[in-house]
This record gives structure tokens, sequence and C-alpha cells, in this order.
């Protein structure tokens, strides 16, 4: 029996939504297709009914993980204006519990070395999610000229990646929580 045409976009977007946990979990590279297909319960065969290639899914799925993450952001950092929205932001980045589960964690720090070698469209849609994780950090930088707040945004969001990365890869427990610790303090210092 032919699936209908929403019956077969649900699976698509079930694909995409497995894919891009699989992938901030696992990698890119690390995650074949059979992995993934079984992830969203279906199996390996049914994949290029839905995709033209693996490097169509990942765009899709790299667009999808950076869309949730920005309205996390969006919606963390709304429910207070300035400086008390950019400390529960970068609060929440930068805990513990978003260091141990990449899988439901920002792309850009968990696949960050895998999108860059990516493909133009993906790459497109990582830039365009950079741009949008700095739009929503500069919101949070009262009393500044917007190319200052969008600088300050900048390299606060570096330092919130590079620090997340950091405490993932220390297997010492009080190391990292320290570099989680000290970025925080450092970027509401910058701020």
């Amino acid at each position: 029996m032919r699936k209908s045409k929403q019956e077969a976009l649900r699976t698509r977007a079930r694909i995409v939504a497995a894919a891009s946990e699989q992938f901030r979990e696992h990698g890119i590279v690390a995650t074949g297709l059979a992995d993934l297909m079984a992830a969203a319960d279906l199996t390996h065969g049914g994949f290029y009914k839905h995709f033209r290639s693996k490097a169509e899914l990942i765009s899709e799925a790299a667009t999808a993980a950076i869309a949730t993450t920005t309205q996390a952001m969006q919606t963390i950092g709304s429910e207070r204006p300035g400086r008390s929205g950019l400390k529960r932001v970068v609060a929440k980045y930068l805990a513990a519990d978003h260091r141990d589960d990449p899988g439901e964690g920002c792309p850009i720090a968990a696949l960050g070395a895998e999108l860059a070698r990516c493909d133009e469209k993906t790459r497109d849609a990582a830039t365009q999610g950079l741009r949008d994780y700095i739009g929503v950090l500069a919101s949070h930088f009262d009393g500044l000229k917007p190319g200052e707040a969008a600088n300050r945004a900048m390299a606060s969001f570096a330092t919130m990646v590079g620090a997340l990365i950091l405490a993932r890869i220390a297997n010492d427990e009080k190391l990292s929580q320290a570099i989680l610790r000290s970025a925080q303090e450092m970027i509401l210092d910058f701020a």
C-alpha cells in the first residue's frame, strides 16, 4: 500500500529528527544510514524514498537542530530582558546537563568541525545558525550600539562553544565544571 503524502512527510520529519540527534550524539561521519534509520524505527532500504543523499539529510538535520536550539535560547532569554536574560541563557548553555547530552544540545558545539567540512548548503545553514545565536545573545547587551552588542555576542558565543567542547573532553569532573563556571563568569563580567 502506498503512503499518503502526509504520511511520507511525517516519516521524513521523523528521519530528520532522528538524524539530528544521532549526528550530534555520535558525529556525522560515525553515523551510518542504517544507524539513523534504526533510530527512526525504519528500515535502511527506505532512506532513498525520502532523500537523494546523506548530504541532503545532513543539511536538513543541521537546520532543524539549529532552529530548535535557537528557539530554546530565545525562550530562556525572553523571560527576563538584559543582563538577567543573558545570565539565564549562558547558565543553561554552560550547564552540566547540556554538556552530558550532546544529542539534544547545540549542534555547533557537537558538530562544529564536521559542519565546517560539509557541503555549501549545510554550511549556509550553519552560518545562518551562528547569526541567529549571536542575535539572541546580542539582544541582551543593553545600552550598547548594535555593532558593539554583536561583537560582544560573537565573543560570548565563541567562549560558550569552546567551553562546552572542552568540558566534554575533560574526563575530570572538577576540571569540567571549572571550565563551565569560568566561562560563565567571564562572559557575565564582559557583559
